[in-house]
């Protein structure tokens, strides 16, 4: 039998008086604080954005070769070298920027710190829409692993972004799990949705509930209809228990379940362009949108839900909104 010295029982009281200390858990705002420097992540969609990560469009949009349009898509791009841009027209990279730097003005007004991504990675002249790289939850931050190789490498510039600013990375997709944050939604502090497609696969869903569990929270899992990606084009939360909705895309069954958890939708007039729904709620019942949107728009006043709006038409060119371009990383509780 090993005989305790006296040196071990200095030891012993040493690690007694110095204990570890499991509670509060991490994601708590004293934890967070006395570890992290604030508390960061979201437990909704509309609580009041205090933090979002963005990229000001810039010189990886220079990939795009007005010289390869492929008609039969009708849209530029060459598979080989791993890039496409879906509008009629090249970029007009003066008018994104003007555009974007409107909706960064919009945001710093509304006293909402605005994190530009560490430059971006090589020719990913998708990196303006950093809603899909990262999604933040209690406590910090999910990595998502994009889905086409078009896309694939944005995730380190981000990844790099968070550790600059220390903030907590809770779980890096991995495997074969494939995540974009457009297809992922807080409905309440509860529950949350993702949206399964060609850009998200169950793997990578196993992978966040596994992190939302833990967190008390249930995922949801919606599937997305046909070839679209993320649901941030049918469904964005705009107030606590309100929400806009394309119904054209939205699966019926999935609007009842919204309707049967007291969430009120709000339908997208036909008129307005379909982009209207990537939208940004910056508190709730207040959101930046399109102003390409105005019978939708007239629909969220009487609803009561205040609106700002910008034009974001040329970034949208490139396949993502007001929504796709904002990657909140702090929300308040509601």
């Amino acid at each position: 039998m090993p005989i305790m010295t006296e040196e071990d029982v200095r030891y012993n009281l040493l690690i007694k008086t110095f204990a570890s200390e499991p509670e509060p858990g991490f994601e708590s705002e004293s934890e967070q604080e006395f570890g992290w420097g604030q508390s960061w992540g979201c437990r909704n969609d509309v609580g009041r954005l205090r933090a979002v990560l963005m990229h000001r469009p810039g010189h990886e949009l220079h990939t795009v070769d007005p010289a390869k349009k492929i008609e039969e898509l009708g849209a530029y791009g060459d598979p080989e070298l791993g890039w496409y841009w879906r509008g009629s027209t090249p970029p007009d990279l003066p008018a994104m920027q003007t555009q974007h730097d409107s909706l960064v003005k919009v945001l710093e007004e509304n006293q909402v710190k605005v994190v530009m991504l560490d430059d971006c990675a090589l020719g990913r002249m998708k990196s303006c829409y950093t809603r899909d790289v990262v999604v933040a939850v209690d406590g910090g931050a999910i990595v998502c692993r994009l889905g086409p190789r078009v896309r694939r490498g944005e995730e380190q510039p981000a990844t790099r972004t968070l550790a600059k600013l220390g903030m907590p990375i809770l779980r890096t997709i991995h495997g074969t799990g494939i995540m974009e944050g457009g297809s992922f939604a807080w409905l309440n502090e509860d529950t949350a949705v993702i949206g399964i497609s060609s850009r998200v696969n169950n793997e990578a869903a196993d992978q966040f509930e596994e992190v939302l569990n833990r967190q008390g929270v249930e995922l949801l899992r919606m599937q997305v209809p046909g070839f679209r990606l993320h649901i941030d084009g049918m469904l964005v939360m705009v107030d606590v228990d309100t929400a806009l909705i394309n119904p054209i895309l939205l699966p019926f069954e999935f609007m009842e379940e919204l309707k049967s958890r007291g969430i009120r939708l709000i339908e997208l007039s036909p008129e307005d362009a379909p982009f209207t729904i990537n939208c940004l709620a910056i508190a709730p019942g207040r959101v930046v949108m399109s102003e390409a949107s105005e019978r939708t728009l007239e629909k969220l006043d009487k609803a009561g839900i205040e609106t700002i709006s910008i034009d974001y038409e040329a970034v949208w060119r490139g396949g993502g909104g007001i929504h796709c371009s904002t990657a909140p990383l702090a929300r308040d509780r509601l």
